[in-house]
């Protein structure tokens, strides 16, 4: 079993300021990532979506355990009526006019060995969000 964390980086033509806001504003999230029916910037903050496949929906369960503005977001990851618990952490770095994002998640070995849990899925979810909704969403608002 595979207990690495994924890691994944991502180069955005935009300022470091409109990528913290695309990850840490409800409004912009449900753009390019969840709808979240309530999002605060606050250590403790628990939200909750929905995800998963047509045939799978999976309830997220998601607490806030780091935030230094501006560069770093972590939150705990979990399903509800499931073993396991991991972390995901948003770390962004300035590039003169560009942003580096590094997106962690961490502790996926710990869910219950299912397929749709599989390291896999959560390698081509990540991809895809960080590759093309963020992008996307990036260009468009840049």
């Amino acid at each position: 079993m595979k207990t690495d964390p994924f890691v994944i980086e991502r180069t955005y033509n935009a300022p470091i300021e409109k990528v913290w806001k695309a990850i840490t504003d409800k409004d912009e999230m449900k753009e390019w990532y969840f709808n979240l029916e309530e999002f605060k910037l606050e250590v403790g903050f628990e939200f909750r979506f929905t995800g998963g496949t047509e045939e799978n929906k999976y309830l997220h369960i998601c607490k806030i355990t780091e935030v230094i503005p501006g560069k770093k977001l972590t939150h705990s990851w979990k399903y509800d009526c499931y073993t396991g618990e991991s972390f995901v952490t948003f770390e962004l770095f300035k590039q003169g006019d560009k942003t580096t994002l590094k997106l962690t998640h961490a502790g996926l070995e710990t869910f219950p060995d299912i397929p749709d849990f599989a390291r896999h899925n959560f390698e081509a979810g990540w991809t895809h969000i960080t590759g093309t909704s963020l992008f996307e969403y990036l260009e468009k608002i840049n």
